[in-house]
Protein backbone atom coordinates (compact mmCIF):
# COMPACT_ATOMS: atom_id res chain seq x y z
CA UNK A 1 0.00 0.00 0.00
CA UNK A 2 1.39 3.73 -0.76
CA UNK A 3 2.10 5.99 1.48
CA UNK A 4 1.24 9.63 2.51
CA UNK A 5 1.40 11.72 -0.79
CA UNK A 6 2.57 8.93 -3.61
CA UNK A 7 1.10 7.38 -6.03
CA UNK A 8 0.10 3.12 -5.98
CA UNK A 9 -0.54 1.94 -9.43
CA UNK A 10 -1.78 -1.55 -9.00
CA UNK A 11 -1.72 -3.43 -12.30
CA UNK A 12 -2.85 -7.40 -11.74
CA UNK A 13 -2.77 -9.56 -14.75
CA UNK A 14 -3.63 -12.90 -14.75
CA UNK A 15 -3.50 -15.30 -17.33
CA UNK A 16 -6.72 -17.62 -17.90
CA UNK A 17 -8.19 -19.87 -20.35
CA UNK A 18 -9.92 -17.17 -22.06
CA UNK A 19 -8.68 -13.64 -21.46
CA UNK A 20 -5.67 -12.03 -19.68
CA UNK A 21 -8.16 -10.15 -16.63
CA UNK A 22 -6.10 -6.45 -15.72
CA UNK A 23 -6.91 -4.05 -12.77
CA UNK A 24 -5.73 -1.07 -13.30
CA UNK A 25 -5.73 1.53 -10.51
CA UNK A 26 -4.21 4.71 -9.25
CA UNK A 27 -4.39 5.38 -5.47
CA UNK A 28 -3.54 8.35 -3.15
CA UNK A 29 -3.44 8.04 0.18
CA UNK A 30 -3.86 11.83 1.14
CA UNK A 31 -4.99 13.87 -2.06
CA UNK A 32 -6.06 16.06 0.12
CA UNK A 33 -4.92 16.87 3.45
CA UNK A 34 -7.08 16.85 6.31
CA UNK A 35 -7.84 20.01 7.03
CA UNK A 36 -9.16 20.63 3.28
CA UNK A 37 -10.78 17.24 3.84
CA UNK A 38 -12.65 18.27 7.01
CA UNK A 39 -13.84 21.65 5.52
CA UNK A 40 -14.81 19.94 2.23
CA UNK A 41 -16.79 17.17 4.21
CA UNK A 42 -18.59 19.75 6.32
CA UNK A 43 -19.47 21.99 2.90
CA UNK A 44 -20.79 18.95 0.82
CA UNK A 45 -22.92 17.71 3.42
CA UNK A 46 -24.90 21.14 4.15
CA UNK A 47 -24.84 22.41 0.63
CA UNK A 48 -25.35 19.54 -1.80
CA UNK A 49 -28.89 19.10 -2.52
CA UNK A 50 -29.05 15.60 -1.22
CA UNK A 51 -32.00 13.35 -2.23
CA UNK A 52 -33.25 10.15 -1.30
CA UNK A 53 -33.54 7.53 -4.16
CA UNK A 54 -35.46 4.09 -4.54
CA UNK A 55 -34.86 1.05 -6.40
CA UNK A 56 -37.33 -1.37 -7.48
CA UNK A 57 -36.60 -5.18 -7.14
CA UNK A 58 -38.99 -7.98 -6.91
CA UNK A 59 -41.91 -5.55 -7.65
CA UNK A 60 -41.46 -3.69 -4.53
CA UNK A 61 -39.74 -0.11 -3.99
CA UNK A 62 -36.64 -0.01 -1.32
CA UNK A 63 -34.91 3.50 -0.30
CA UNK A 64 -31.08 3.11 -1.92
CA UNK A 65 -29.21 2.70 1.84
CA UNK A 66 -27.52 5.82 1.13
CA UNK A 67 -27.93 9.41 -0.13
CA UNK A 68 -27.34 10.41 -3.91
CA UNK A 69 -26.94 13.87 -6.04
CA UNK A 70 -25.97 14.35 -9.47
CA UNK A 71 -23.96 17.40 -10.80
CA UNK A 72 -22.09 18.27 -14.03
CA UNK A 73 -22.21 19.89 -17.17
CA UNK A 74 -25.48 21.06 -18.81
CA UNK A 75 -27.74 17.83 -20.10
CA UNK A 76 -25.89 15.23 -18.56
CA UNK A 77 -28.33 13.04 -17.41
CA UNK A 78 -27.31 9.56 -16.09
CA UNK A 79 -29.20 6.18 -15.48
CA UNK A 80 -27.94 2.99 -13.40
CA UNK A 81 -30.23 0.56 -11.45
CA UNK A 82 -33.49 2.23 -13.43
CA UNK A 83 -32.84 5.15 -11.51
CA UNK A 84 -32.54 8.69 -14.07
CA UNK A 85 -30.68 11.56 -12.51
CA UNK A 86 -30.40 15.14 -14.39
CA UNK A 87 -27.67 16.90 -13.43
CA UNK A 88 -27.68 20.37 -11.15
CA UNK A 89 -25.13 22.86 -11.99
CA UNK A 90 -21.88 23.00 -10.22
CA UNK A 91 -21.38 24.49 -6.88
CA UNK A 92 -18.00 26.71 -6.39
CA UNK A 93 -16.77 23.72 -4.03
CA UNK A 94 -17.23 21.05 -6.63
CA UNK A 95 -15.77 23.24 -9.53
CA UNK A 96 -12.29 23.42 -7.14
CA UNK A 97 -12.60 19.54 -6.71
CA UNK A 98 -12.91 18.55 -9.95
CA UNK A 99 -10.13 21.37 -11.31
CA UNK A 100 -7.88 19.63 -8.97
CA UNK A 101 -8.34 16.17 -10.43
CA UNK A 102 -8.36 17.31 -13.76
CA UNK A 103 -4.71 18.41 -13.46
CA UNK A 104 -3.90 15.32 -11.26
CA UNK A 105 -5.15 12.84 -14.02
CA UNK A 106 -5.02 14.90 -16.86
CA UNK A 107 -8.45 13.83 -17.66
CA UNK A 108 -11.25 15.66 -18.23
CA UNK A 109 -14.27 15.64 -15.93
CA UNK A 110 -18.36 16.65 -16.86
CA UNK A 111 -20.18 14.88 -14.21
CA UNK A 112 -20.11 13.41 -10.64
CA UNK A 113 -22.23 11.52 -8.56
CA UNK A 114 -22.24 12.06 -5.09
CA UNK A 115 -23.06 9.23 -2.44
CA UNK A 116 -23.44 9.96 1.30
CA UNK A 117 -22.55 7.13 3.72
CA UNK A 118 -24.58 8.02 6.81
CA UNK A 119 -23.26 5.03 9.06
CA UNK A 120 -22.36 1.38 8.77
CA UNK A 121 -25.64 0.73 7.70
CA UNK A 122 -25.70 2.67 4.54
CA UNK A 123 -23.88 0.66 1.70
CA UNK A 124 -23.47 0.41 -2.16
CA UNK A 125 -23.53 -3.10 -3.52
CA UNK A 126 -21.33 -5.08 -6.08
CA UNK A 127 -21.56 -3.19 -9.54
CA UNK A 128 -19.60 -1.94 -12.23
CA UNK A 129 -19.43 1.66 -13.97
CA UNK A 130 -20.49 0.38 -17.08
CA UNK A 131 -23.49 2.05 -18.51
CA UNK A 132 -23.49 2.89 -22.28
CA UNK A 133 -23.12 7.18 -21.66
CA UNK A 134 -19.60 6.38 -19.99
CA UNK A 135 -17.86 4.89 -23.10
CA UNK A 136 -16.00 1.99 -23.68
CA UNK A 137 -13.12 2.67 -21.34
CA UNK A 138 -14.64 4.89 -18.59
CA UNK A 139 -12.14 6.48 -16.02
CA UNK A 140 -13.62 7.00 -12.77
CA UNK A 141 -12.01 9.85 -10.05
CA UNK A 142 -13.48 8.66 -7.08
CA UNK A 143 -12.59 10.94 -3.55
CA UNK A 144 -13.63 10.23 -0.46
CA UNK A 145 -14.18 12.42 2.47
CA UNK A 146 -15.09 11.61 6.53
CA UNK A 147 -15.18 8.78 7.82
CA UNK A 148 -12.87 5.54 6.47
CA UNK A 149 -14.77 2.75 4.30
CA UNK A 150 -13.84 -0.62 2.95
CA UNK A 151 -14.05 -0.45 -0.58
CA UNK A 152 -13.63 -4.02 -2.31
CA UNK A 153 -12.84 -5.09 -5.81
CA UNK A 154 -13.84 -8.14 -7.38
CA UNK A 155 -13.37 -9.86 -10.66
CA UNK A 156 -16.02 -10.95 -12.49
CA UNK A 157 -14.92 -14.43 -14.15
CA UNK A 158 -13.10 -15.56 -11.03
CA UNK A 159 -15.37 -14.38 -7.79
CA UNK A 160 -12.67 -15.45 -5.26
CA UNK A 161 -10.01 -12.97 -7.06
CA UNK A 162 -10.86 -10.01 -4.59
CA UNK A 163 -9.12 -6.89 -4.14
CA UNK A 164 -9.79 -4.55 -1.18
CA UNK A 165 -8.74 -0.84 -0.43
CA UNK A 166 -9.50 0.94 2.81
CA UNK A 167 -10.48 4.78 1.85
CA UNK A 168 -9.32 7.43 4.34
CA UNK A 169 -10.34 10.89 4.74
CA UNK A 170 -9.07 13.03 1.54
CA UNK A 171 -7.86 9.73 -0.60
CA UNK A 172 -8.45 9.56 -4.00
CA UNK A 173 -8.74 6.32 -6.53
CA UNK A 174 -9.00 6.45 -9.89
CA UNK A 175 -10.42 3.32 -11.92
CA UNK A 176 -9.22 2.95 -15.47
CA UNK A 177 -8.16 1.12 -18.60
CA UNK A 178 -10.76 -2.09 -18.54
CA UNK A 179 -11.47 -2.14 -14.61
CA UNK A 180 -15.29 -1.91 -15.35
CA UNK A 181 -15.28 -4.27 -18.07
CA UNK A 182 -13.52 -7.08 -16.09
CA UNK A 183 -14.54 -6.20 -12.30
CA UNK A 184 -16.99 -5.03 -10.14
CA UNK A 185 -17.08 -2.97 -6.66
CA UNK A 186 -18.62 -2.76 -3.70
CA UNK A 187 -18.93 -0.62 -0.30
CA UNK A 188 -20.61 -3.24 1.76
CA UNK A 189 -22.38 -2.67 5.32
CA UNK A 190 -20.13 -2.63 8.37
CA UNK A 191 -21.07 -3.23 12.39
CA UNK A 192 -17.73 -1.37 13.34
CA UNK A 193 -18.60 2.44 14.63
CA UNK A 194 -18.31 4.56 11.51
CA UNK A 195 -18.20 8.29 10.30
CA UNK A 196 -20.42 9.28 8.07
CA UNK A 197 -18.90 9.54 4.58
CA UNK A 198 -18.81 11.55 1.19
CA UNK A 199 -17.94 9.82 -1.99
CA UNK A 200 -17.58 11.58 -5.13
CA UNK A 201 -17.44 9.56 -8.12
CA UNK A 202 -15.96 11.87 -11.12
CA UNK A 203 -17.14 11.18 -14.78
CA UNK A 204 -17.18 11.84 -18.37
CA UNK A 205 -20.86 11.54 -19.82
CA UNK A 206 -19.72 10.73 -23.64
Amino acid sequence: MSTSNQLELFENEINSSTSLQKLEIEYIKDFFNKTESDILFDLLKKEIEWKQDFIVMYGKSHPLPRLTAWYGDKNKSYTYSGISMTSLPWTKELLKVRRKLEEFSKQKFNSVLLNYYRSGNDSVSWHSDDEEELGEFPIIGSLSFGGLRRFRLRNKQNKKLTHTYDLGNGSLLIMKGATQKLWEHEVPKTKKKVSGRINLTFRYIV
